[in-house]
Order: structure tokens, then C-alpha cells, then sequence
């Protein structure tokens, strides 16, 4: 008897907790601003801000690929600091303006003619800038021993090199451009 009536009891309750359970109240599909004065009709279940959304990354996306059709590089984790890491001093531009006047006063270095574009050759108007890596379609040559001998050996890992009337700073393996001595057509 006593078994009977705990298998009551536990049945009881079992009834009372499906019962509340089925009679609760599910979440409200109506949207956040139903019964507050606007229509239940006009809610479209939050589609139309989950849209624009969409449209914003999308405007994002397109903006982002716009601006990096220029660029030879582009790092996504860039934090936009540009770090910037100078070799060349007064006494190396002094240097080689001094070299390049001795040797070529009113030429430009060897192997360019002077053009409506300085000395640079043809369609090759500064395709590099520092901090990226050097083109493989750009053509750059050594410097002459003679000035290597005046600016000092470069940096361990590093090498300069002339691209047009520039003097390039580059990182071995990577052509990564440190630093340069511009335009030395104009001396």
C-alpha cells in the first residue's frame, strides 16, 4: 500500500511539472516592438537589420580590395604605425651627391637618359617604397665599387643597390627596402 501511494505521489508531480512546463510561454516571435504601439505586421523578425549589416561588410569588403589594388604588400594585421628606420644620414647623401657630381654632373647614372621624368628609365616611374619588398620586374643595379668604398659597408643582411638616379637600402633575401638616397639625377 505505502508503495502504491509514493508512485502516486511521484506521478502526481511529475503531472503538475509537464502541465506548468507545457503551459509556460515560448519566446515571443513577435518582435521587440510588439504591443507598443506598433503593428505586429511591420516587424520582419529583425531580417531587415541583419540585411543592412550584410551590406555593411560587404561595402567593407569591396572598400578594403579598393584600396589595396595600389599596394605590393599589404599585411591584414597591419595596426597603421609605419615604423620607420633611416640608414642614410646628411654624410651618406652628401657622399654620393658628391660622388655622382664628380662623375656625372648633368648626366644621369649610367645606363638612363634624361627625359620629361627625371632620369628615370621608361615606365619605371618609383614602383618601390620603403618598408615593402622590391618588385621582381624592377631592375636595379649594384653601385659602383667606388662609392660602395665612400658610404661604408652596409648593415649585416643587407646590400645597396641603384634602381634609376635612387640609392636603395635592401634586406638580403627578402628585397625589402630599408631606406634610400633619392633622385640623384637632380645633382
Amino acid at each position: 500500500m505505502r508503495f502504491a501511494k509514493t508512485t502516486s505521489v511521484i506521478s502526481a508531480l511529475t503531472l503538475a511539472i509537464a502541465s506548468s512546463m507545457a503551459l509556460a510561454k515560448g519566446p515571443d516571435h513577435r518582435g521587440p516592438h510588439h504591443g507598443k504601439g506598433h503593428s505586429a505586421k511591420h516587424w520582419d523578425g529583425g531580417k531587415h537589420q541583419k540585411r543592412a549589416h550584410r551590406q555593411a561588410e560587404r561595402y567593407k569588403r569591396h572598400h578594403d580590395r579598393h584600396y589595396d589594388r595600389g599596394r605590393n604588400y599589404h599585411d591584414r594585421r597591419y595596426s597603421g604605425i609605419d615604423i620607420y628606420v633611416s640608414f642614410f644620414g646628411d654624410r651618406h647623401r652628401r657622399l654620393a651627391r658628391d660622388y655622382y657630381q664628380e662623375h656625372y654632373y648633368g648626366h644621369c647614372p649610367p645606363g638612363l637618359a634624361m627625359k620629361r621624368n627625371g632620369c628615370m628609365p621608361p615606365g619605371q616611374a618609383k614602383k618601390w617604397r620603403r618598408g615593402y619588398p622590391l618588385g621582381p620586374d624592377i631592375t636595379y643595379y649594384d653601385l659602383d665599387r667606388h662609392l660602395r668604398i665612400r658610404l661604408g659597408p652596409p648593415p649585416d643582411g643587407h646590400r645597396y643597390v641603384r634602381v634609376a638616379s635612387d640609392i636603395l637600402l635592401l634586406a638580403v633575401g627578402t628585397n625589402l627596402v630599408v631606406d634610400a638616397i633619392e633622385n640623384l639625377g637632380r645633382y
